[in-house]
This record gives structure tokens, sequence and C-alpha cells, in this order.
């Protein structure tokens, strides 16, 4: 017989400084809530990184090029961790029609 794993509701965030999952997505709230979720963070870090494209490197520091590219990188995996929740639900949901 073979034993499947129920689904979890809360779906772990990827993360890098931690060992143990800390930020938590929960499969279940409303697919507008998870899309505010998104819409938040990409509205946040497209412009950010516009600006970013039209400064000159020379006046900035390299250590604030990696905070800037870090700060991206983290906005963009929360983006891409809550659209991996929101798939997977449309997935269920077509899958059970």
């Amino acid at each position: 017989m073979t034993m499947t794993n129920p689904p979890r509701r809360f779906i772990p965030m990827a993360q890098f400084a931690t060992d143990y999952p800390v930020l938590l997505i929960d499969s279940d709230a409303p697919i507008r809530e998870l899309h505010n979720c998104v819409s938040e963070r990409l509205n946040a870090v497209l412009p950010y990184l516009q600006l970013m494209g039209c400064t000159n490197l020379p006046d900035y520091a390299e250590n604030d090029i990696n905070t800037v590219a870090n700060i991206a990188r983290i906005l963009l995996q929360d983006v891409s961790d809550v659209f991996r929740v929101i798939e997977q639900r449309e997935f269920d949901t077509t899958k059970g029609q």
C-alpha cells in the first residue's frame, strides 16, 4: 500500500540564512491575497531595479551594489515562492475537474 503525504497548508518559503523555515505561505489563503502579496513585491522591486540600472556604478561602493542585489534577490524569491503556491492551487483545481 502506497502512503502519500497530505497537502500541507503552510508551505515554507525559501530561506538561505536559516536552517529551519521561519517564513511560511498559507496555501489556503484566498488567491486574491496571494496575488496582492506577489504584486506588492514586484511593484517594489521593479522600479528599484530600474533605478539601479540607471545609476552609474562609480557613484556607489561595491558593498552598496551587493546590498541592492541581495534585496532584489530576496523580494524576487518571495514572488517565486508565492507564485509556486498559486500555480499549485490552480493545478489542483484543474486536476479535479
